[in-house]
């Protein structure tokens, strides 16, 4: 497998070593340890007992070639400063050649656009977020690299302090000849709009990406996004009912009938709830009548947050095939 990467800081004959590790650039000697150990758990040949001979060859080459050459320069202290000096004055020479920046991902676009209070909270937030399934699909792992090493392209340019005068030419380059003009100073209600408008952007992220996720059967994953995408805003009817929905899908009737009627109190209108929860409440009236109003046990005793794939396949016109 090809492991080249030619976005964001590596498109500039850099290797991004935060990036690989998918860690702040601002990580710390434990934070930077304690990641590369779970990478390396997750990429270690011994640790995918399951996986195919090429696999765990690709795993490997990922391991040797990318994530032990990133922690052995970021976690010894002399080569991790030669390297920040590097990044800092990387920052600087982007700053000035920012009519020439290109991105590819909403996320770097969305923290281009990012209040200055908010641009350091919403890069780790994201950063963060995207290590939870950064090795998950390793075909796909170079392009997550690229995605992370945008996010710290744009990262290193707001923190240069000259972003701001840059930022028009950064988002959409244009020919115009007219000289900009000088940028008032925000109000606080300014400030607040702003921060409001990229939580938002923010939150339609995470809801792309789930449904996506979700056409693709790739639930674990769509579940993820609807729970960081909660944490954004707790109080989102929408999100309530698309990971109810995922939860039905496994067939987590009782964690899919919490969320339909989070859904509801928040917006009585929610056209997936008003779909959905019915069929449950009845899926779910018919297994508790069936089973004499005893809740299902499993091996051990405990009680079940599953019910019987039957159950399950009536909810959606029948088992797959």
């Amino acid at each position: 497998m090809a492991l080249r990467i030619d976005r964001g800081l590596f498109k500039y004959d850099f290797i991004d070593h935060h990036a690989v590790l998918c860690v702040p650039v601002d990580a710390d000697v434990k934070e930077l340890r304690k990641r590369y150990l779970t990478i390396a758990r997750r990429l270690h040949p011994d640790a995918n007992i399951a996986a195919s001979a090429g696999e765990k060859q690709v795993a490997g080459e990922f391991l040797a070639k990318l994530v032990n050459p990133a922690y052995e320069k970021l976690s010894a202290e002399r080569t991790r400063a030669e390297y920040m000096i590097v990044l800092s004055q990387m920052g600087k020479r982007l700053v000035q050649e920012s009519s020439s920046v290109e991105l590819h991902t909403d996320l770097a676009r969305e923290l281009v656009n990012a209040p200055e209070s908010n641009v350091n909270q919403l890069y780790k937030a994201a950063i963060a977020h995207i290590a939870k399934t950064q090795y998950d699909s390793l075909p796909q792992a170079p392009q997550v690299i690229a995605e992370i090493s945008e996010l710290n392209l744009v990262y290193l340019m707001r923190s240069a302090n000259k972003l701001l005068a840059a930022q028009p030419s950064l988002v959409q380059p244009t020919n115009n000849s007219t000289p900009p003009q000088p940028t008032p100073a925000p109000n606080s209600t300014v400030t607040a709009q702003a921060a409001t408008a990229c939580e938002d952007s923010m939150l339609e992220s995470y809801i792309r990406r789930a449904q996506s996720l979700m056409d693709k059967n790739q639930l674990s994953q769509a579940q993820i996004e609807l729970q960081d995408a909660l944490k954004l805003e707790p109080k989102n009817s929408r999100c309530h009912s698309l990971i109810a929905l995922v939860y039905l899908k496994q067939n987590r009737l009782k964690m899919a009938k919490i969320h339909f009627d989070n859904a509801l109190k928040l917006d009585p209108n929610d056209k997936t709830s008003l779909e959905w929860k019915p069929k449950l409440d009845k899926a779910l009236g018919l297994q508790s009548g069936g089973a004499k109003g005893t809740p299902s046990t499993n091996n051990s005793g405990k009680q079940s947050d599953k019910s019987g794939g039957g159950l399950f396949g009536s909810l959606f016109g029948g088992k797959k095939k």
